[in-house]
C-alpha cells in the first residue's frame, strides 16, 4: 500500500512535536536524558535501560525525552540547567527540575536511584 505523501509528511510532524506543542499544555513529569552521539555510556544505557525502558511503571510515571547535548537547548527547559557529562538524567516536572543523576552507573545502581528520584518527589508509579 502507497501512502501519499502528505500524510506521511503530516505524521512525522505530529510524532516529532513536543508533547506540550500537542497538548497546548505544559509537560508533566519527565525524565530528561541529556546525550550525545559516540558516547559510550548512553549506548550502554540504551541497549540495557532504553528497549524496555517505556514499558517500566517508571517509564509510564516519567516517559523518556531525549536531548542532544550538542543542539539548542529545548526552550521549555529553560529552567533547567544544561549538562557536560553525558548521559545525564534529569527528572523534571513542567520544565522544572526534581533531581538529577550524571552518569550510567549501570542497570541495577540506575534503578535504584530513579526510584529514589521519585520517591523523593512523590511521584507515583
Amino acid at each position: 500500500m502507497k501512502w501519499p505523501v502528505q500524510s506521511v509528511l503530516a505524521a512525522l510532524l505530529v510524532l516529532a512535536a513536543p508533547s506540550s506543542a500537542l497538548s497546548g499544555q505544559e509537560r508533566a513529569v519527565e525524565l530528561i536524558m541529556i546525550e550525545q552521539a559516540g558516547c559510550t555510556w548512553c549506548a550502554r544505557w540504551h541497549a540495557e535501560i532504553g528497549v524496555a525502558y517505556h514499558k517500566t511503571p517508571e517509564g509510564r510515571a516519567a516517559p523518556l525525552r531525549r536531548v542532544d547535548l550538542h543542539a539548542p537547548w529545548p526552550e521549555d527547559l529553560a529552567h533547567i540547567r544544561p549538562e557536560r557529562m553525558t548521559p545525564t538524567f534529569v527528572l523534571a516536572e513542567n520544565g522544572k527540575e526534581l533531581g538529577r543523576l550524571r552518569g550510567y552507573p549501570g542497570d541495577e545502581f540506575f534503578w535504584v536511584l530513579l526510584d529514589e528520584m521519585l520517591e523523593k518527589n512523590a511521584v507515583k508509579h
